[in-house]
């Protein structure tokens, strides 16, 4: 296999998206459309990755330099199309020789399937390749001429198409892959004659074919294509994935009994004999183990779900939520930066923030652990077999021993040792006769102000 390397182009301003983020920042599937961009470079082996971008945005700079270092961000000014963009990346390249593949920071779909061919055909002697797609409205789309050997021949724009060619219906996707010398060597060659005076990367087609060079055509699935440039597109391109994630769950052994509810992030793990119910939102982060139960209008996001739990419904599961083995979370439950030990409950309407709750540990209806003082976030402990009484607090840093009990009701400011039972609420007192007396006494003022009225 040779050396590879891709070039991102992202240097768009994308006003269509009407939005002060850069259209390769929003995201689609729990991730920013650039970075799935990145992670395909990453899958394919790619030993360099540049990405080409405008002036206009720190934003951008920033997130570009985060991931590739600041040296592989590389600005185009003035924008000049395509081709300008490739060649403002060269110096980067000066001494590397391999393949290269160009790629669209605003089309996450891209299937790595589809750039593998594009390499295979180079190694096997192509001097071009092109990503194509069967459009169902080839529309404005430029047309891909192809030989009787299935080779690439030309891009037809389609505003250039004769009528006969307007009905081909495999269409370029602007991706393209070649030899890395020849690719610079021949952009020198792209012109700006054209109606927008910019360079168009596409003319390295005809400059190739012009000197009896092979280009070839790869394709794929016109929805794996979308490029993210307004809304609409994100919205499409969300849809496409999301299709794709519920197909690959049900294959891989999950039930998902109304796929079409529910919504998958970029690197949601989900086990064989996993159940998710209606109404399912998974977050990035989220990995849930074989037999768990996931109920309806439930959130996760960034958790480790053990096998065998019940989570919902209506629960929400934060960043940091680790839950072992036979877990039991349950309606109006919410759980953050906390670890739950094989076998423990909260079954209903309850907060666990910031702690490590013991295996077969029981928390009550109400029970909230008061993790933030106003100004620092603090742990609380609840032991193997502990039980926590409905409506108690337990105000952190505060540790329950194994087996202990806490009273309902109370509020816990102390550790409690193991096996015994805190209660921290008021002794209740009684006062026989009362309720009759004040029924009365408010009966009488109602009877006295009617009177008066």
């Amino acid at each position: 296999m040779s050396r590879r390397a891709a070039i991102i182009l992202a240097a768009g301003k994308g006003t269509r998206m009407k939005s002060s983020l850069p259209k390769v920042l929003h995201p689609v599937g729990g991730r920013p459309v650039l970075d799935w961009v990145l992670a395909l470079a990453r899958s394919l082996n790619c030993e360099m990755a540049t990405c080409v971008i405008s002036p206009d945005s720190d934003v951008l700079k920033a997130h570009v330099e985060g991931a590739l270092g600041a040296e592989n961000a590389v600005i185009q000014s003035p924008a000049l199309g395509t081709g300008h963009a490739v060649q403002c990346a060269e110096d980067r390249y000066a001494a590397f020789d391999g393949k290269i593949v160009v790629l669209y920071g605003d089309s996450p779909l891209v299937p790595e399937a589809a750039i593998e061919a594009l390499f295979q055909a180079l190694d096997e002697g192509a001097d071009l390749g092109v990503l194509g797609f069967e459009a169902a409205n080839p529309g404005l789309y430029g047309r891909l001429i192809v030989n009787d050997d299935k080779s690439l021949d030309a891009i037809v724009e389609a505003r250039d198409a004769t009528d006969a060619q307007k009905q081909i219906r495999l269409c370029n996707s602007g991706v393209m892959a070649g030899d890395a010398k020849t690719m610079f060597r021949l952009i020198k060659s792209v012109t700006n004659d054209n109606a927008k005076g910019e360079y168009y990367l596409t003319d390295l087609v005809a400059l190739a074919r012009a000197e009896g060079k092979r280009c070839a055509v790869v394709t794929a699935p016109e929805d794996d294509l979308i490029g993210c440039d307004t809304r609409a597109d994100l919205a499409e391109a969300e849809a496409s994935f999301q299709k794709q994630a519920r197909r690959q769950a049900l294959e891989a052994g999950v039930t998902l009994t109304a796929p079409e509810t529910v919504f998958f992030s970029y690197d949601t793990s989900l086990e064989n004999d996993v159940f998710v119910a209606p109404n399912v939102v998974f977050g990035p982060g989220v990995t849930v183990a074989s037999g768990s139960r996931i109920l309806s209008f439930s959130h996760l996001e960034g958790v480790d779900v053990g096998a065998n739990c019940q989570i919902g419904p209506h629960a929400r599961l934060r960043p940091g939520a680790v839950l072992g083995q036979g877990v039991r979370i349950g309606n109006f439950v919410e759980v953050k930066n906390a670890v739950l030990g094989e076998g423990a409950k909260a079954n209903h309407l309850a907060y666990i923030g910031d702690g490590d709750v013991g295996a077969g540990a029981n928390l009550g209806a109400g029970t909230v652990f008061c993790n933030y003082d106003g100004f620092e976030k603090h742990r609380t402990q609840v032991g193997d077999g502990a039980f926590v009484g409905s409506n108690s607090s337990l105000v952190a840093p505060v540790s329950i021993g194994d087996r202990a009990y806490v009273a309902s009701g109370s509020v816990i400011t102390d550790n409690v040792t193991p096996a015994a039972l805190a209660i921290g609420r008021g002794r209740q007192i009684e006062k026989p006769g009362w309720a009759d007396a004040f029924r009365a006494e408010m009966t009488a003022r109602k009877t006295t102000k009617k009177g008066e009225g």
